[in-house]
């Protein structure tokens, strides 16, 4: 049965208090990092759900990607997990992208680039 959109409503009010307090905690621990964004559908959760952690520069985001990875799926499924929401996390749930790829491929504009699945 589809989720009334109360329902909607409150799962994304604590998915973005639960992912802004990962957020936070990474500005404070992982080189480079500068914010994180969610993409999904509601009623298909745990087949949408994509977590985008953006770091300032392409170098940024490669180092992350080698030397943090584990960092942030754990933050990422501990605000998941906070947030009420079982799903096992993989590269598929959570991407990594930079300001600096951003700026170079969609002139730094960013809903189009989260449009386009980057």
């Amino acid at each position: 049965m589809p989720l009334g959109k109360r329902e909607r409503a409150r799962i994304e009010r604590r998915l973005i208090a639960t992912l802004t307090d990962a957020c936070e905690t990474a500005k404070g621990e992982i080189k480079g990092f500068t914010w994180l964004t969610h993409l999904a559908d509601l009623e298909a959760l745990a087949e949408t759900l994509t977590v985008i952690w953006v770091f300032e520069t392409l170098a940024d985001r490669q180092f992350a990607q080698a030397e943090a990875k584990a960092r942030v799926f754990e933050l990422t499924a501990v605000a998941l997990n906070e947030a009420g929401i079982d799903l096992k996390l993989s590269d598929r749930n959570v991407r990594f992208d930079s300001e600096e790829e951003c700026q170079r491929t969609h002139r730094g504009n960013w809903q189009q680039r989260l449009a386009k699945g980057h």
